[in-house]
C-alpha cells in the first residue's frame, strides 16, 4: 500500500517534493491494485509575504501530497476531520462511475464531514490516465486544501509521446494574508465583491516579485538536452492564469487527463480546475542564464482582481567550471495582456483529441436532448432597512444559470434522490432555456434580479446531450470556467456574440473535438458541449471561479439508473456523513 504517514518539509523541500521522482518511488513500492491513503484535515501555520496564517491542510502540507495510482486501480482515501469547519473532498475529473457517493461536493453528493468525524472515499479509476487534482468542495476551503492526482498508464503501456527524462508537478494557486472564509462570509453579508488574493503561488510559493518572498521562490533544476513532462494544474480560487517560461516553447500533449494532438506554444492559459500536461525540451547546451516561469491573471470582468505575477526559476544544472548562478542573466517571459480574449480563443481552439483507434473521440453524433443555458452575473434585492455594497449600493451581487441562482439544500441531493425523498429538497423543473430571451451579449434587461431555487435537470440513462452555454453581458461580460462533475464533455463549438441555432451548429467539430471536464465560456460568447449521460447519480455543474459559485452560478443534473447491473448507482456506504 502507498505509505500514508506525513513527512515534514521546509518550504523549499516542499517545492522539491513536487518532483514526480518521489511519486514513482511511492508507486513502484506499492503492491496490488488498491491504493490506500489517509488524509488528515489539520491546522498548519504557514508564513508567506511575511504574514503567518493558520491554514487548513491535508497532513499539514501546503499544497497537499500527490495521490498516485494507475489506470484501473481502486483508490481508498480515509479522510479524518480534525478542524472546526465541516469539510468534503472532491477528486476533480475522476468519473466516479456508479460511485457518486465519493464525488465530494457538499450537499450535492454528501453531507459534509463534521469535526472529529471521518469518511472513506472509495472509487475505481476506469479508462482514465493523466493529471487531475483533488480539493475541498465546501465554501472556499479549497484555497489551501488541494493537491495533485497522478494517474499513470497501465503497466506495460506507454505515453503517446516521447518518454520524458523526468516528470514535474507545477500547481498554481493563490495566497491570502487574511482568512478567505472571513472574506467570503463578509462579501455574502454585504452583497459586495470579496477582497482579492494577495499573491499567486507556484507550488505554494509566491516568488521573488512579491515583497518578502525572495526565498519563497520555486526553483526547477533541469539538465540541457532533456525532455521534461510538466504537469500544470490551476488550483487558484478565483483566477484564470496565463503561464509562460522565458525563452522556451512547450508542446501541449494533454488537457484534463485527455491526450491531445500535440501543438507548440510559448504561452498557455489554464482556468481554475483545468490541468495541462506539456513537454519542455531544454536547450541543447548550458545557457549562461536562468529563466523565469511566470503566471499572471486573465480577467475580463468589471470588478477588482489580483493584478500581480507569481514566478519560479528554471535553472540549468551547470558544469563545475561555470560561474556562480548569482551572476547569471535572469530572462523574463512576455505574458498576454490581462484581457487578451483573442489570444484565449485562438489558444483554446487549438486543442484537439487524438481521435485514433486507441484513444477515440466518442462524441455523440446525434442528440436526444438540447439545452441552452445562460451563465452570468445578476443581483438580489437588498434586505429591508439595510445598506448593500452591490451594484448601485442598493442590491447584492448574485450569479445564475438561466437566471436561477442555485440554493444549497440542507441534505444531500443524491441521498434524497436515492431514497425517493426529494420533496422539500429539490424540484425537477430547471428551465431548459432562458425563461425570458433577450440580447444576451448586448443591452441587458432592466430587471437584473435572479430567481433563487434548488432546481435540477433529470436525464434518463444514456441520454445524449447537447448543451450550449451562453455568457451574458448583465453587469459586464466575463469568462466563466464551467466544471461538470461525473463527466467529460466534448467541446464541439465556441464563438463570440449570441449563439445562432440556425447557423452555428453547421460549424461544429464532431471529428476530433477536445474532451474536458472544465472549459471556459468565452467572455461575451458561447460554448457548445456534448456528452452521453451514462453515469447515474447527482452531478454538480458550476463555475470554477469560487466567488461566482458562492453567488449561485451552479446547478445539478440527476441521471437515472440504467437497466444493466453496471448502470446503477451503488448503495450508499455505511459511513456516509449525516447532515
Amino acid at each position: 500500500m502507498v505509505a500514508s504517514s506525513p513527512c515534514r518539509f521546509s518550504s523549499m523541500a516542499s517545492a522539491m517534493f513536487f518532483s514526480v521522482l518521489v511519486v514513482f518511488i511511492l508507486l513502484e513500492n506499492a503492491a496490488g491494485e488498491t491504493r490506500h491513503y489517509k488524509f488528515n484535515i489539520e491546522y498548519h501555520n504557514v508564513t508567506r509575504l511575511c504574514h503567518t496564517r493558520t491554514l487548513l491542510t491535508v497532513n499539514r502540507k501546503f499544497p497537499g501530497r500527490p495521490l498516485v495510482a494507475r489506470e484501473g486501480d481502486r483508490v481508498i482515501v480515509k479522510v479524518v476531520n480534525h478542524i472546526a469547519n465541516n469539510v468534503t473532498l472532491h477528486w476533480h475529473g475522476i468519473r466516479q462511475l456508479t460511485t457518486g457517493w465519493s464525488d465530494g461536493p457538499s450537499y450535492i453528493t454528501q453531507c459534509p464531514i463534521q469535526t472529529n468525524q471521518s469518511y472513506i472515499y472509495n472509487f475505481t479509476i476506469t479508462g482514465q490516465r493523466g493529471t487531475l487534482w483533488w480539493h475541498a468542495h465546501i465554501s472556499w476551503l479549497r484555497v489551501s486544501i488541494y493537491g495533485p492526482i497522478i494517474i499513470l498508464p497501465k503497466r506495460n503501456e506507454s505515453y503517446p509521446f516521447v518518454k520524458p527524462h523526468k516528470e514535474v508537478i507545477i500547481m498554481l494557486g493563490e495566497w491570502f494574508n487574511s482568512d478567505p472564509e472571513a472574506i467570503i462570509s463578509q462579501a455574502l453579508q454585504t452583497g459586495g465583491g470579496p477582497n482579492v488574493s494577495d499573491a499567486y503561488t507556484i507550488n505554494g510559493l509566491p516568488g521573488l516579485l512579491y515583497n518578502c518572498s525572495s526565498k519563497d521562490t520555486y526553483k526547477l533544476k533541469v539538465k540541457p538536452g532533456k525532455t521534461y513532462l510538466l504537469r500544470l494544474i490551476n488550483a487558484a480560487l478565483n483566477d484564470e492564469l496565463f503561464f509562460s517560461i522565458a525563452n522556451h516553447t512547450v508542446t501541449v500533449v494533454e488537457g484534463d487527463a485527455i491526450y491531445t494532438k500535440p501543438f507548440e506554444t510559448d504561452k498557455l492559459l489554464i482556468s481554475p480546475g483545468q490541468t495541462t500536461n506539456v513537454l519542455l525540451k531544454t536547450k541543447p547546451e548550458y545557457p549562461n542564464a536562468s529563466f523565469l516561469m511566470a503566471a499572471s491573471p486573465y480577467f475580463t470582468g468589471q470588478g477588482t482582481f489580483d493584478n500581480s505575477t507569481t514566478v519560479g526559476i528554471l535553472e540549468y544544472e551547470h558544469p563545475s567550471n561555470h560561474k556562480s548562478s548569482k551572476t547569471l542573466t535572469l530572462m523574463q517571459p512576455t505574458l498576454p495582456s490581462i484581457n487578451a480574449t483573442g489570444f484565449v480563443a485562438n489558444y483554446t481552439g487549438r486543442f484537439r483529441s487524438l481521435a485514433n483507434a486507441k484513444f477515440p473521440a466518442n462524441v455523440p453524433k446525434t442528440v436526444d436532448k438540447k439545452f441552452f443555458f445562460t451563465v452570468g452575473l445578476g443581483t438580489s434585492p437588498c434586505p429591508k432597512n439595510t445598506t448593500c455594497q452591490g451594484p448601485n449600493n442598493s442590491s447584492k451581487f448574485a450569479a445564475s444559470v438561466n437566471n436561477v441562482s442555485f440554493s444549497f439544500p440542507t441534505v444531500a441531493i443524491l441521498q434524497a434522490h436515492y431514497f425517493g425523498q426529494s420533496n422539500g429538497v429539490y424540484t425537477t423543473d430547471f428551465p431548459t432555456q432562458p425563461l425570458i430571451p433577450f440580447n444576451y451579449t448586448g443591452t441587458g434587461p432592466n430587471n437584473t434580479n435572479v430567481i433563487n431555487g434548488t432546481r435540477v435537470v433529470v436525464l434518463p440513462f444514456n441520454t445524449s446531450v447537447e448543451l450550449v452555454l451562453q455568457d451574458t453581458g448583465i453587469l459586464g461580460a466575463e469568462s466563466h470556467p464551467l466544471h461538470l462533475h461525473g463527466y467529460n464533455f466534448f467541446i464541439v463549438g465556441q464563438g463570440f456574440g449570441n449563439f445562432d441555432p440556425s447557423k452555428d451548429p453547421a460549424k461544429f467539430n464532431l471529428v476530433d473535438p477536445m474532451e474536458r471536464n472544465t472549459a471556459g465560456v468565452p467572455s461575451g460568447g458561447w460554448i457548445a458541449l456534448r456528452f452521453l449521460a451514462d453515469n447515474p447519480g447527482a452531478w454538480f455543474m458550476h463555475c470554477h471561479l469560487d466567488v461566482h459559485t458562492s453567488w449561485g452560478l451552479r446547478m445539478a443534473w440527476i441521471v437515472l439508473d440504467g437497466a444493466g447491473p453496471n448502470q446503477k448507482l451503488q448503495p450508499p456506504p455505511s459511513d456516509l456523513p449525516k447532515c
